[in-house]
């Protein structure tokens, strides 16, 4: 039997799935009922890999059932599969057709498989994710605070931002909960956190965000991040290094971590200033301090070891 490369377009109601190379199609719903109609059809031949799009959310159950039934499936990033389409002169953009480049691209760039999350990595996740939106919505009451003259208003927010900073407080105390439930995610919260600049919070994002940690190499820890500096040269011309793509919640995480680094990490500092005396830009120079945290990060997971400067 030959080898199948599918894949699925996610909408809220519906999978648009689209295997190679015998090119069938069909549509199912995104429902239990939907995902194991699915399953059952796929199982019928011998599946090499499965691209689905990260939507946002929509795809996540769907991901989670592929994984139980033992089926090898890719969150891909939906940049890179536009950018693919593209190269392909496939510029028309429906549900089939997205399923039908899902497939192509499942078949010809082999993108990495997903690792199944354990439950506490999902949990953290979830618990993570809200933490930023209600960060971001406190951060839009204050924002609107400033603008507001009406006494009785300028009340109404004030209670509002209460409200919200209760929330903040029982989702930070659930992070923490259910991190020294678990031995293995409390000793990777302590390795990470003898980071200077690293601090509980940041380290439970960046492990939810990204659980490979401790198992990569350099370059793939960089690249996953979207840290790693892509090169823009082409016959004589050299173009500036620049980064692209990678995981932007870990970015985000480590963004403010990279700043304190910066001023109290020797190791981050002294590497911050030898960059700008060799007349680096300061974001370059922040850009190459934060994947510099991530490597740093990614070896003390994976020797197992809390951090000393001369590990740097």
């Amino acid at each position: 039997m030959a080898q199948s490369f599918v894949g699925i377009d996610v909408a809220k109601n519906h999978l648009d799935v689209h295997i190679n190379p015998c090119n069938e199609r069909f549509r199912v719903a995104n429902d239990p009922a939907g995902w194991a109609e699915l399953i059952q059809r796929l199982r019928r031949r011998k599946v090499r890999l499965i691209a689905v799009e990260a939507t946002g959310g929509y795809e996540a159950a769907l991901v989670a059932e592929l994984h139980a039934a033992d089926l090898p499936v890719a969150v891909v990033n939906p940049r890179q599969v536009r950018d693919y389409a593209r190269s392909l002169g496939r510029l028309a953009k429906t549900d089939q057709i997205d399923a039908e480049v899902l497939a192509m691209f499942a078949e010809s760039i082999r993108p990495r498989r997903t690792p199944v999350p354990d439950e506490i990595t999902t949990q953290i996740k979830i618990l993570v994710t809200r933490r930023r939106q209600l960060r971001q919505m406190h951060q839009a009451e204050a924002n609107h605070r400033e603008h507001v003259v009406d006494t009785a208003i300028a009340r109404s927010i004030a209670r509002v931002n209460r409200a919200i900073e209760k929330e903040l407080a029982w989702v930070d105390n659930e992070i923490q909960r259910v991190i020294h439930a678990s031995p293995l995610w409390h000793r990777k919260l302590e390795l990470l956190v003898s980071v200077p600049g690293v601090a509980e919070t940041t380290a439970a994002a960046v492990l939810a965000g990204l659980p490979e940690l401790g198992t990569l190499t350099r370059h793939q820890a960089a690249a996953l991040v979207g840290v790693a500096p892509i090169n823009r040269d082409s016959g004589t011309m050299r173009g500036k290094r620049t980064t692209h793509g990678g995981r932007a919640e870990v970015r985000k995480a480590l963004y403010m971590p990279t700043l304190v680094a910066i001023r109290y990490n020797p190791t981050i500092r002294m590497f911050y200033e030898r960059l700008l005396a060799n007349g680096k830009a300061k974001m370059t120079a922040l850009i190459a301090c934060m994947r510099k945290l991530v490597l740093l990060l990614n070896a003390i997971i994976r020797d197992n070891q809390e951090w000393k400067p001369k590990c740097a």
